[in-house]
């Protein structure tokens, strides 16, 4: 159940070849590279994973090849749509063919809590018991959900078992988030996971975020776990430049793909159509970044291994 969802639920891209096709190879050694790094579930088809640049036919079978590769790991797929008959459609599609459940985020032009509220009527009226990931993103949705929404929301609808919050400034409102009463919501944090440490410490259940270098994500998830928040924030740290680097809406897209592409997660970075493309100054920058984390990360085991000698 969603509800129990802890530790990292990576935030997947979609593969393209060079011509802007599915690389459905592609999704398989992305699956495994995920997994080898730690990874407890994987959400697809959201807006880092060019949702937006598939058909419904193309997101279902995107979800499908990631859940069946994923066996028993979570999958979630993202299928907020303007369109509710879209929405229905897909979600169950997606359920039918291994999702463990689907992530909506109200549309843009919705004003009050009544019209959020009478959104997520009219959606459940149609997909039914499904469980549900509530998207709190208004940079991307233009849609402000306050805590007394978002409580509101779950205490209506029982299939709302997980919330993925990535609003700005976003800490003292996960605060509030995990101090309401009622029903215990799982809440995973997005924002490309730039605040994570802190996230984690004021009661978040792990990132559902997207990197390059999802060990990292991992990485810091255990040790804090563990009380070990001296060695979490100093991994944290290492990353912290490329992970900012990576920050940067969709031609921070661009550049994670390319380091994945690096790392032998996928064949092709490409992003399809009107996705930026990487520049010779760009990729110069990724090798500069990618050789001072290549440093960082010998030294801290050079250390390591001082101190246990």
């Amino acid at each position: 159940m969603l509800e129990q969802a802890k530790g990292v639920y990576i935030v997947a891209q979609t593969p393209f070849d060079e011509r802007g096709a599915l690389d459905r190879s592609s999704i398989d050694s992305l699956v495994d590279f995920y997994v080898a790094h730690g990874a407890n579930g994987l959400t697809v088809l959201g807006i880092s994973g060019e949702s937006s640049r598939l058909t419904a036919d193309e997101a279902v079978e995107v979800s499908a090849r990631f859940a069946a590769r994923a066996r028993t790991l979570p999958v979630i797929a993202g299928v907020s749509n303007p369109s509710l008959a879209h929405l229905a459609q897909v979600t169950r599609a997606v359920m039918d063919r291994g999702a463990a459940g689907v992530m909506i985020a109200p549309p843009a032009g919705l004003r009050t809590e009544e019209d959020v509220f009478n959104y997520f009527d009219a959606v459940y009226s149609r997909i039914g018991d499904v469980p549900t990931v509530l998207q709190d993103f208004p940079a991307a949705t233009g849609v402000a959900m306050s805590v007394a929404t978002i409580a509101h929301l779950i205490g209506a609808f029982p299939q709302i078992q997980a919330l993925k919050h990535e609003d700005l400034p976003g800490l003292g409102k996960l605060t509030r988030l995990r101090q309401m009463q009622g029903r215990r919501t799982a809440i995973l944090t997005g924002g490309n996971a730039l605040y994570l440490p802190l996230e984690l410490e004021r009661g978040a259940d792990g990132p559902m975020a997207g990197f390059s270098h999802p060990e990292m994500l991992s990485g810091v998830y255990r040790l804090l776990c563990a009380g070990r928040r001296d060695e979490a924030l100093d991994l944290f740290e290492r990353y912290l430049p490329l992970l900012t680097y990576e920050s940067q809406g969709p031609w921070g897209i661009a550049v994670r793909k390319e380091v994945m592409r690096r790392r032998g997660a996928i064949q092709c970075a490409m992003m399809r159509p009107p996705g930026p493309r990487l520049m010779s100054i760009d990729h110069a920058e990724i090798d500069a970044l990618l050789i001072r984390l290549a440093r960082a990360n010998a030294a801290a085991c050079s250390a390591t291994g001082a101190e246990a000698r």
